[in-house]
This record gives structure tokens, sequence and C-alpha cells, in this order.
């Protein structure tokens, strides 16, 4: 693991080989799994290297980086958090956990974030695909959108695979769409209503489909 500073050419050539190697950041030069959740106000990919980073910030004009992965000891976590820096672009460390059911506390601190943050931003987890798929159908819900809406994030699209431990995060929009849409907004049933102890003991995930997230695609 990455535990050092990008300050110097030695740090940052460590940096870069913790990433591209051991954070799977070769892949993600290719492949970008970007797209607009709320357009002109929140956008979605995987982790971003520095390049591609400038370029989404050029392009649309991007103030705020949300990082749902965390705070990381990894070359990533590093690049981007300098690459921010020298962008002039806020970074917001906002974990989610992709195999949980998501925690009450941390989707009230997500619409925290979401109301107060400086538009543009731009969220991202590691592939893009989970963490950033709650994130963006939560940013639906905060909007005023449907369960269904915030279900489209969540795709075989985006590398999304509902029958793994992740699925878990379907069950949460789906446990609303069941127990709370249409009856209270979306904020007051998180508060009151969403249990997600239950909510986790009841959620199974399938085999081969965990052994494509887990093994094969070696997500987080």
């Amino acid at each position: 693991m990455f535990a050092g500073d990008v300050a110097t050419p030695e740090g940052r050539r460590r940096a870069w080989l913790d990433s591209l190697l051991v954070d799977h950041a070769v892949f993600r030069t290719v492949w970008d799994n970007f797209a607009p959740v709320v357009p002109g106000r929140l956008y979605r990919c995987n982790h971003p290297t520095p390049g591609r980073l400038a370029a989404l910030a050029r392009r649309y004009g991007l103030r705020t980086v949300i990082n749902l992965r965390g705070a990381r000891r990894c070359g990533s976590d590093a690049l981007s958090r300098d690459a921010a820096r020298q962008l002039g672009l806020e970074h917001i460390d906002m974990a989610f956990e992709s195999r949980g059911a998501p925690h009450r506390d941390r989707i009230l601190r997500f619409h925290a974030i979401y109301a107060a943050m400086t538009a543009p931003a731009l969220m991202h987890c590691k592939s893009g695909a989970d963490r950033a798929g709650l994130a963006a159908g939560l940013a639906l819900l905060f909007e005023g959108g449907s369960a269904r809406d915030a279900l489209r994030q969540l795709s075989w699209r985006f590398g999304h695979f509902r029958g793994s431990p992740t699925g878990v995060l379907d069950a949460f929009f789906l446990h609303y769409a069941a127990t709370g849409e249409g009856r209270m907004p979306f904020l007051d049933w998180v508060r009151s209503v969403y249990d997600e102890h239950a909510l986790r003991a009841s959620f199974r995930a399938h085999g081969l489909a965990t052994f494509l997230t887990d093994r094969v695609l070696a997500r987080e």
C-alpha cells in the first residue's frame, strides 16, 4: 500500500505504480465509466486519473470532487487529491459501503454534502459501479425522483450486478419503494422507518455473481 506523498518525483513514481498495478487503475486508463446524474450539477465515474480529472474539470466546469471510497492509503487517492488541489477543486471524502446496507447516518451526511456543495461536482468510487450508483440514486431521490429512477443508476451498464453482495444497494431502493414511496418524503423515511439491520439480515447474494464481482473484477 502506498503510504508516501507525491511531492517528489520518486514519490510520484511509486504512487503511479501502486495506482496502476495494485489499485487496478491500468484498466481505468481506457475505461472511465462516466455519466451525468443531474446534468450541470452532479456527475459520476470510476476513480479518475489526474489527466482524466483535468479533462472533465475543463469540459464540465467542475468545482468539487466527492470521493466515495473515503480517505485511503493508496496511490490513486494520493494522485487524485493532488490533482484536485492543483485544479482548485474542493475535495470531499464521503465513504459508502458497497456490500452492506447503507448506513442511515451516512445517507444523511451525503444529503448535507449534496445540499451544500459547490456545483458542478464529480463523485467517484473505485470502479464507478456500486457506491457511485448508490450515491447517484440517492441524489435523484434528493431531487424528488422515484425509486425506479434511483435503481437505473445501479445497472450492468456501469458494471453493477444485482445478484452479487452489492445487490443489497438495489434492495435498499426497493425497500423504500415498498415501504415509503408515495407515503412520505424520502429523508423522512430514512430518519423514521428505514431499518438497515433488518435489510442487511434479509438480503442474500448469489454464488456466480459473487464470484464475478469479488474474484474476477476484484471490487472493493
